[in-house]
């Protein structure tokens, strides 16, 4: 099975790459790769090249444009990465006939309630990334192509700049600090991700009805607060230079950090529907985060010795 991975370099698909590698041949496609095999979602005569050239069996789209508050001023490249680039992607798999693999966001709801979203839930944005996002969704659709979509949240891994180096260097740095106490959601891993993706793909091969849309996150609940307080209080545990007392982690509201883009208030998604269809049961939100905290203090550790 040869598979075309686009965005490589990312989270996801750094992930990916390991996942997806015992189910066939991968090429990994990167904006900056070889003239061959061309990655940059921003030019579509290219990718339609490399798509045609490789003629894969399966093309996992990773690559995404995720600035979120940016996109409120450059909504015309958000709009060509996550919904134009992705009608071709999704056109270029109806028309030879192979899978295609694409990963949304909790970003195409608007964020009200307390419950968890599922899929037949209505879409309401907010800001210009969701918009874009829901657009790459219904091109999909509108393709006919056979897909998987999966909408996540939160995505994390131990490589790159996140939420959890974030928290770990202003630990460190501040004896004060303030986390946003009222967006809630589960911290998803991009190695969770990339695993179910690969145990799903799998399974669609052999059953074709159920591929779809699906929600993909880990389980359980927190808020950036929550989430920051483990990362934290952790670390402590693991003897990392904390200055910030725990008296003085303080909870706030989205408004004490106003941004370009309005940010949803429930991100929680039900993921039932993937449990159920791929016989998989989503791991706590906890366990992945204590992994990639583990692993990001070991990495610190050996670079500081």
């Amino acid at each position: 099975m040869k598979i075309l991975l686009l965005g490589s370099n990312g989270q996801v698909g750094w992930a990916l790459q390991r996942s997806l590698a015992p189910l066939g041949s991968v090429t990994a496609a990167t904006r900056t790769g070889d003239d061959r095999f061309s990655g940059d979602l921003e030019k579509p005569r290219e990718m339609m090249q490399t798509i045609r050239r490789l003629a894969p069996d399966v093309i996992v789209n990773a690559a995404a444009y995720t600035a979120v508050d940016q996109a409120e001023t450059d909504a015309s490249r958000a709009r060509t990465v996550n919904a134009e680039a992705v009608a071709m992607l999704a056109r270029e798999a109806f028309l030879m006939g192979a899978w295609f693999i694409h990963y949304s966001t909790d970003y195409v709801f608007n964020g009200g309630g307390v419950q968890p979203w599922h899929e037949e839930d209505v879409p309401s944005p907010l800001n210009v990334y969701g918009h874009t996002k829901l657009d790459g969704e219904r091109a999909i659709l509108d393709s006919g192509c056979r897909h998987l979509t999966f909408r996540t949240s939160w995505v994390y891994s131990a490589l790159g700049n996140n939420f959890i180096r974030t928290m770990l260097r202003l630990a460190a740095e501040r004896e004060t600090l303030q986390v946003i106490n009222d967006q809630h959601g589960a911290p998803t891993g991009a190695s969770l991700i990339a695993d179910v993706t690969a145990h799903a793909l799998k399974q669609v091969i052999r059953q074709p009805k159920i591929g779809g849309l699906y929600h993909l996150a880990a389980a359980g609940e927190t808020t950036w607060y929550g989430y920051a307080h483990r990362v934290i209080e952790r670390a402590r545990q693991a003897d990392w230079p904390v200055r910030v007392n725990r008296d003085n982690l303080t909870p706030v509201s989205t408004d004490a950090f106003p941004t370009k883009a309005q940010r949803p208030h429930n991100s929680r998604l039900d993921c039932s529907r993937l449990e159920q269809a791929f016989g998989l049961q989503m791991p706590p939100w906890e366990q992945g985060v204590d992994h990639a905290l583990a692993e990001i203090l070991a990495c610190e550790m050996r670079t500081s010795v």
